[in-house]
């Protein structure tokens, strides 16, 4: 099982950024928000290509899961990354199905599956 759904666009990083937004808003879930990772280290003086990492959630599932196990809330929010490497722009998101993983006594049932499959399907619709 992969940690993670990466994928490559030809979109520019800030179309690619533009279009996780809007799908996150699609689906009906709430961008919280976004870190610039590069902008946050250049002013430390460390150079980075550019990455941003857009926070989102889902009320409905943040409290479902949380009523499962408190402790979910350390995995909680959903996080897309969107960066740039050699030229290249890539969009990752963690794969919510590996919380069985790390809380097999929350019998969280097919719920991380479909959250997996609506992360899968921003990532891909963005792209």
């Amino acid at each position: 099982m992969e940690f993670d759904y990466t994928t490559i666009t030809t979109k520019t990083f800030d179309e690619a950024v533009e279009d996780v937004q809007n799908q996150i808003v699609e689906v009906g879930m709430r961008v919280l928000y976004i870190h610039d990772v590069q902008e946050s280290l250049e002013e430390k003086g460390f150079k980075r290509e550019p990455f941003k990492i857009i926070e989102f959630c889902s009320a409905k599932f943040a409290n479902e899961f949380l009523n499962k196990d408190i402790k979910i809330g350390l995995c909680l929010h959903c996080k897309v990354n969107v960066y740039t490497q050699k030229g290249q722009t890539f969009i990752s998101g963690m794969r919510p199905i590996i919380l069985s993983h790390f809380f097999p006594q929350a019998d969280l049932g097919e719920r991380p599956k479909e959250i997996d499959e609506i992360i899968q399907n921003i990532i891909n619709k963005a792209k």
